[in-house]
């Protein structure tokens, strides 16, 4: 059985070799009110990884994300850091959302900060072009999932609020096919129609976050449950396997049959 290192740590050398990740969940108030709106994107059907479903804007972390991270958060745990910084960068590349600026971002400038990231790969090089500062502290941690086996994605999941999502966001056509903003219930619901295809990170933390009747509520509850890794395993469940997650990290929902449930 493998000892997974605490979430402010990378997987050490003798663990499986791992890929660094981050994830980020949007929130934005919903514009007849209720429940808040999440931004998802679809993958296209030809990734390698989760083609075809429902996601969070995120990717893996790069070396550039690293060395901005050292810079900006010297104090702040490096993987962490670096996490935050692959979160804002693949939300820009991905979406055309430019999140976590201590200035305001017109919508010409961010379509033309992520015309410059798509060329480049550096988010340091648009900050410097626009003169913006992140505010990487907008970003809260919220979840760290991690498979143990060779080239899984060990991802931290953030989460942030826009406020009254006026902003202009467009898919890159590339890795994803489809962007659009629903709340988590909708989501889930979509899914259980055949609508969209969720991976089972995704669907759980769906579940939770439908929980939250505004971000401040999900900050609440994250600091209530201090983030870990979790990684899914599989059990028997009268003759059922199951694919599962331990409890304790907020999650309501822990597992399902490990025949319904798409792992990437």
């Amino acid at each position: 059985m493998t000892i997974l290192p605490p979430s402010d740590q990378p997987m050490p050398a003798e663990g499986p070799a791992v890929v660094p990740a981050a994830t980020l969940v949007v929130f934005r108030h919903a514009a007849a009110g209720g429940a808040p709106e999440l931004l998802m994107l679809q993958r296209s059907d030809g990734m390698r990884f989760a083609g075809g479903a429902a996601v969070f804007p995120g990717g893996r972390v790069d070396p550039a994300d690293r060395e901005l991270a050292q810079r900006l958060m010297p104090d702040e745990p490096h993987e962490i850091a670096a996490a935050r910084v692959a979160a804002i960068r693949e939300t820009l590349e991905e979406s055309g959302l430019m999140i976590a600026t201590r200035q305001p971002v017109a919508a010409r400038e961010a379509a033309e900060a992520r015309a410059l990231l798509l060329e480049t790969g550096r988010l340091d090089t648009v900050l410097d072009r626009f003169g913006w500062q992140l505010d990487p502290q907008a970003l809260t941690f919220f979840a760290h999932w991690c498979p143990v086996w060779d080239k899984a994605f060990d991802t931290r999941f953030f989460v942030t609020d826009i406020g009254t999502g006026a902003v202009d966001v467009t898919v890159d056509a590339t890795e994803n096919s489809h962007l659009f903003w629903v709340s988590a219930a909708e989501a889930l619901a979509m899914a259980d129609r055949g609508e969209i295809s969720v991976i089972f990170p995704t669907r759980r933390n769906l579940e939770r976050l439908a929980r939250y009747a505004g971000h401040d509520e999900a900050l609440a509850d994250i600091a209530a449950h201090p983030v870990a890794r979790i990684s899914p395993r599989t059990e028997m469940r009268e003759e059922v396997e199951w694919l599962v997650i331990a409890d304790g990290h907020g999650y309501p929902v822990l597992g399902q049959p490990r025949a319904t449930a798409r792992r990437g």
